[in-house]
């Protein structure tokens, strides 16, 4: 399961030819840099004409980006993907099925950012895992470390070539839980670890430069077939033995993996997307019936519910998370016009369990 909020994420929740040849090792990352740079220079270049942006990304292996890098390269945007493992990358990016998109290591990402127009920042350890001390600093370091990092970078860039936009995530965690509150963009942080992750981790992004336009996405649980929350539950449910965790009356902040990149796509190109914005559905569903929606949908049971003490058992501190939840509203994407492709839950399980 990735816990994305408060999910941070639960594991941590629950394609258009660019002509350029994948580069080997360093390839001429000044190259690309200069690329990107004449792309943003020059009004009258043909990537400025048609609209198209030069996209750097961390995070982009992970469940989110790999979409969306897909959703970005079907547009014909030019993408580097900021990683910390190159060889990882190229196996989730293989130059065959993405031609022209550039992969950089640490100390190539300040040429990419400073040879883009757009970032996005996605980068974070997982946190469905027994905490342990060292875990927690791990979990809050692996987000921390990056955004402030990005942000340096970004800060670092002289003017004319500084990104204009920096999308960087964070999640509902930032609101602690609750059984009874709703929380929109306007409520107060809470006061539980993750909670104190979220704020850090929102203050580093804020330190960007005033003249780059900031979007903070605070991330519920992002359903998708290929990972979080539904490739863990899955299999429970194709053997029988599917039902809530804990009481099931706690509430599931969720949200379907084509909306949050469309949100996240949104959030690059439409200036009025700035400040904090809610990645979640407007309808929230309590537990049992995201799992009673599950069943009837995979013609399975969904009445055997998981007790506290076993999911304790496993992610020990870490199970507060899920069997808590929080109540969380999109009020500010609501406010702006988005369009959400699946606002409910039992057509969001069905278009992912037909695909």
């Amino acid at each position: 399961m990735e816990l994305y909020g408060a999910t941070l994420s639960w594991t941590s929740s629950i394609s258009l030819p660019i002509h350029i040849a994948q580069p080997p090792s360093i390839w001429g990352i000044k190259r690309f840099r200069l690329f990107c740079l004449n792309n943003i220079k020059n009004v009258s270049d043909e990537t400025q004409k048609d609209n198209r942006m030069v996209v750097s990304i961390t995070g982009a292996t992970g469940f989110i980006g790999k979409r969306l890098v897909q959703r970005l390269h079907a547009d014909n945007h030019r993408i580097c993907v900021l990683t910390r493992s190159k060889s990882k990358a190229q196996l989730v990016f293989p130059a065959k099925e993405f031609p022209g998109i550039l992969i950089a290591e640490e100390p190539e990402w300040k040429d990419c950012i400073q040879g883009s127009n757009a970032v996005v920042n996605l980068a974070g350890m997982p946190i469905s895992t027994r905490w342990s001390f060292e875990i927690k600093q791990e979990i809050k370091d692996s987000r921390i470390s990056v955004t402030s990092k990005v942000v340096d970078i970004i800060n670092n860039t002289q003017d004319d070539v500084r990104p204009s936009v920096l999308v960087s995530a964070t999640a509902v965690g930032y609101y602690g839980t609750s059984e009874t509150n709703v929380f929109d963009e306007q409520s107060p942080s809470g006061n539980d670890y993750l909670a104190e992750v979220c704020r850090e981790w929102e203050a580093r992004a804020l330190k960007v430069n005033k003249d780059v336009r900031l979007a903070l996405i605070r991330i519920g649980v992002v359903l998708g077939k290929d990972g979080g929350a539904l490739a863990k539950m899955i299999p429970i449910f194709m053997m029988f033995a599917g039902g809530p965790l804990g009481s099931g009356k706690q509430w599931f902040s969720w949200i379907h993996l084509d909306d949050i990149v469309n949100l996240i796509y949104e959030a690059l190109s439409n200036p009025s997307y700035k400040g904090v914005i809610n990645g979640t559905s407007p309808n929230p569903v309590r537990l049992a019936e995201l799992c009673e929606q599950l069943g009837k949908i995979m013609g399975r049971p969904s009445w055997l519910p998981v007790p506290d003490f076993a999911l304790k058992a496993v992610l020990g501190e870490g199970a507060t998370v899920v069997l808590e939840g929080q109540k969380v509203l999109p009020a500010r994407a609501t406010e702006l016009g988005f369009s959400f492709k699946y606002p409910f839950v039992k057509d969001a399980l069905k278009a992912i369990l037909s695909s």
